[in-house]
Parts: structure tokens; sequence; C-alpha cells
């Protein structure tokens, strides 16, 4: 198996290689792949040395998977303070592997959170007696928080404290997010509403700590009675409970 797996990564050095291998690299959430994660992020605590998840295996053939952490930059040059063990194993059919996260000493900031990935790419077993066969490796990627222990509060109880307001930028309408917590935020659900009539921000993405972000209104029209909702994704994968607010207006 892992024989396969070094000619596999050899036959990569090759151009022809390299670029079927750079249009066949799928990203996928978890339940794209032959291989699922037991969570869809990771949390990390300072105060802790390591932290583990599992990598199942529900098909019925046989992976490779390689594993490692990196930053948003997503690429393997920017050093960061984690080491993966086992960073290369094999998942039989219906069995699973263990993986832990472990921390190195490091500078990060201790007044906020900072955002890594974890990655798991599966690697399909090669069939010596196939030829001929183009075999695709799927990579799953998560989100990776590591939390200082110097921040007392949680994000479920900072939630209030998102500050929202109505702003021209450009001379369009925008709706301003400021976030003066210690963490991140991944919106599941956000609308503005106008006069009762409810619009849905597509994409809401992630607001970083300390930081503020935009959103363009498109089409919408300010009025009377704007108001703003929201959901995010908590540390477990679940969305927090709905939460609405008046619209501050801004210059």
């Amino acid at each position: 198996m892992f024989g396969s797996i070094k000619a596999f990564c050899h036959d990569r050095a090759a151009l022809p290689c390299a670029l079927t291998a750079l249009l066949l690299a799928v990203h996928a959430p978890a339940s794209h792949g032959a291989l699922t994660l037991s969570s869809t992020r990771v949390v990390f605590d300072s105060d802790k040395r390591s932290v583990s998840l599992v990598v199942a295996n529900p098909s019925d053939k046989t992976y490779a998977v390689q594993s490692w952490v990196n930053t948003s930059a997503d690429d393997t040059t920017t050093a960061v303070p984690f080491m993966v063990s086992p960073p290369l194993f094999r998942v039989n059919p219906g069995k699973e592997q263990q993986v832990q996260i472990n921390g190195l000493p490091n500078t990060l900031p201790k007044d906020r959170e900072s955002l890594f990935y974890f990655n798991a790419q599966e690697i399909p077993q090669v069939d010596g007696e196939q030829t001929n066969v183009l075999n695709i490796a799927i990579r799953t990627r998560i989100k990776l928080f590591y939390r200082p222990s110097e921040l007392k509060d949680t994000p479920a109880s900072r939630l209030k404290d998102l500050q929202w307001s109505l702003q021209t930028l450009g001379g369009k309408p925008s709706l301003v997010l400021n976030n003066p917590t210690p963490f991140h935020y991944t919106f599941y659900h956000l609308h503005v509403s106008v006069n009762g009539q409810s619009h849905r921000l597509e994409q809401p993405g992630m607001s970083e700590p300390l930081n503020r972000q935009t959103y363009a209104l498109g089409d919408i029209k300010p009025g009377a009675d704007m108001r703003v909702s929201f959901t995010t994704i908590n540390d477990y994968g679940g969305i927090t409970p709905l939460i609405e607010q008046p619209l501050q207006t801004g210059p």
C-alpha cells in the first residue's frame, strides 16, 4: 500500500502528472469524500498539549491519508506551531484512525484567537493490475482555532457584543460589522430586514477578532425599521440561537 503511495508521490514530480494532480486536487467537505472526520472544526485551547479527532473510513476501499496543519494561505512553507501524528497512515474499510494534533512552543497573540486549518487528504489504493486508471485525491479542510487560556469568555457569551450598522461606502449602502471580541464567528444565517421584508445575504463568511467587515447590500434600499438577524456555527458545529438587532445608522 505505502509502496504505491511512494510511487504516486514520485510520479507527481513529472510535469504531466503534476498538471493532472493540480486539476484533480479536490477540496471538499468531509461528507463529499470517502472518509469522514469526527468534527467540523477544531478548538485548540492553549493550556492543552494536544487535541485529537478521528478519521473514519465507512467505504469498502482502503485509503491512505496525509494529514497536516497550515494557514489560510494554504501553502506548505509557512511555519505553524502544530505537529500532526501520524502524518501519513492507512485506513482499512470500516475502520478508524485517531489523529493527534500536538501544540509546539509559539508566540501567537494572547489577546485573541488565531486561525489555522487541519487538512486530511485521502489517497485511493493503487491496484497494480490496473493500468490507465485515474485516481483522485480528495482533501478535507476544516478550521482550527487556537484559543489562548487568557480569554476567559466564550464565543457564545460575546455574540451580543457584535456591533452592526448601516453606512454609506462609495455612495452605496453597506452593512458594517465591528467585532470587538477576541473570537472568530462563522455565520450560518445573515439577514437584513427593511419594513418587515427580509433579505438574505449570501455567503456571509467569517468575522475575524478585533476587526471590521463590510457587506454590500446590493439592491436593498434603506428604509425605516431596519434590522439584522444572524446565527453562527458554534465550537461543536451546531447552530447558535437566532439573534435580531436594530441597525444603527452610520455616516
